[in-house]
Order: C-alpha cells, then structure tokens, then sequence
C-alpha cells in the first residue's frame, strides 16, 4: 500500500512510525524522500507493506520527473492508498496530485496528519470538500502516534488476504548500503541551506563488514558546483565533520556494530539535469 501526499507532509514519518524503525529519511525540509522505500509491519494476524513515495509536485527538471514517476508506478499496483495532507492546507488535493489519486480502483483513506499543532475546529472546508473521494478519513499525528492505531485496524479490515511477501523479521526491502547512503544524506538535509540539499546525492562507495573491529562504510556526497562542495565541507572542515559523527550514530543503531564513516565530496555538474548522470546515481528514468 501507498503513502502520498505533498512534499513536507510527513509521509516518511508515518512510515517509520508504523514500522517502527527509522528507514525513511526526514528533514524537516520537502522533497526529502526520492525513492520508493518500502516498510514492512508484520503482526501474528498480518503483514503489512507500506510504499513511502517521493511528494507529488509538478517536475521542472529530468530528476524531478522521476521522482513524479517514480510516485506514478508505485500506485499501479497498490491495494490500498494512504494520502496525507495538512490540516491548515487550502488546496489539498493540486493538479498533480488529483489525476493519479482519481484513477485508482483501490480503497483510499484521507489522513489529516499533524493534529498535534491543530485543534479539531482548524479542520478546513476544501478537506470537506474533497472527504467523499475517499473511502474513509483519519485524523492522526504520525509524530505522537495519535490515531495510528485505528489507522492499522481499518487498514487490516480493507487489505486482500495473501501470504506474506518477507520473512517477519524484515523491516524493509532496501539493504544497508542503501540505508546508510540515505542516513548521511537526511544529516545533509538538515545541516545545509537553500538550495544545497537538493543538489545533493549520496551512495556508498565501500561498505566492509568486520565482525571483530568496526565496519568501514565510505559515502560519496554528490553536489553540481564548486561553491556547493565548500558550503558542504563547511569552515575547517566543520559541517562535513558534523554530518559524519551524527550519521554514524544512526548507521551504528542500524547495524547494531561500530562503524568507521568516511565522507567524500565530489563535483558532477548539473546531474539533475543529466540522464545518464542520473542512472549512474541509482536514478533509472524508466519510460
């Protein structure tokens, strides 16, 4: 099943929340999520697979289209969707989210996230307006866990009966490499201003486990300008120093192992605009 909505609205959140794991990234920053990642919820009567898409915006460049087909394919094969939204957002459903939520057959739940900053009387009219598109509407807050509860029992009670897809000690499809790439590109995120961030890929380029001494993993932080790669490296080396001692703490709660973290920055000029820069990156741009 899908989790969509806008860029920002908290879709990585809710996933990790009803997991339970950190395997998404979030910042507090939109457009954080570029893939699809999947978080399984296995449960003695259930498993559930949630889909964390990228946020639906209009694209404005090659990546940005793939991230909008990315959340395309994901939702062909879905049997149930969650879409997100705010409670103080005016236009919830836009002319890029609408086309791709009306053509589904599935059953599809509308989720007012963030009710922890909001009081139930700040519930706006257009969500009103658009509740009978939907099979059902939840009021949660993905951040303290407020109406998630109910949420996974009418999501059990809607989903088709079938064996499970992965064994019940897996908590998503994406392996370590992966999760640490994205780990140190959430710390990016979070430590780099305006535009910075979302010139910014990562991938590992190392990753040795070592049963009895730490595991090396390297990271190669990706940005399109020389200016970019200093403002990333920061004073002194300072911000980039700062990225690695907060993302190996999470790598190491991940791997339950002491990690050595090692971060290269490198220049690839304008690779969001570049299609074969982008399927060197991971990005394949299926047609």
């Amino acid at each position: 099943m899908a989790i969509a909505g806008k860029p920002n609205v908290g879709k990585s959140t809710l996933m990790n929340a009803l997991v339970g794991a950190r395997i998404s990234a979030v910042s507090r920053r939109p457009q954080t999520t570029r893939d699809q990642i999947k978080g399984i919820l296995t449960r003695p009567d259930c498993q559930i697979v949630f889909v964390d898409m990228p946020g639906l915006i209009r694209p404005r460049d090659r990546f940005n289209e793939y991230l909008l087909t990315q959340a395309a394919q994901a939702l062909e094969s879905v049997d149930l969707l969650y879409h997100l939204i705010e409670p103080d957002d005016s236009r919830p459903l836009d002319e890029a989210t609408a086309p791709l939520i009306e053509r589904l057959a599935c059953p599809k739940f509308l989720l007012v996230n963030k009710m922890d900053r909001f009081g139930p009387k700040e519930i706006t009219e257009p969500h009103e307006a658009i509740a009978p598109k939907f099979d059902e509407v939840f009021r949660i807050s993905a951040l303290t866990g407020a109406g998630l509860p109910q949420l996974i029992e009418r999501t059990v009670a809607r989903l088709p009966v079938h064996l499970p897809y992965y064994d019940s000690d897996d908590l998503t499809d994406r392996n370590a490499r992966f999760l640490a790439a994205e780990i140190v590109r959430e710390k990016l995120f979070e430590l780099t201003a305006q535009e910075v961030p979302y010139s910014i890929a990562t991938i590992v380029d190392e990753f040795t486990e070592r049963a009895d001494q730490k595991h090396f993993v390297r990271v190669l932080i990706f940005v399109e300008r020389q200016s970019q790669k200093k403002l990333v490296v920061g004073t002194g080396g300072q911000l980039l120093k700062k990225v690695g001692e907060l993302a190996r703490a999470d790598i190491e709660a991940l791997l339950d192992h002491p990690v050595y973290l090692e971060l290269w920055v490198k220049v690839k000029p304008n690779w969001r605009k570049d299609e074969a820069e982008l399927r060197r990156l991971g990005y394949s741009m299926k047609r």
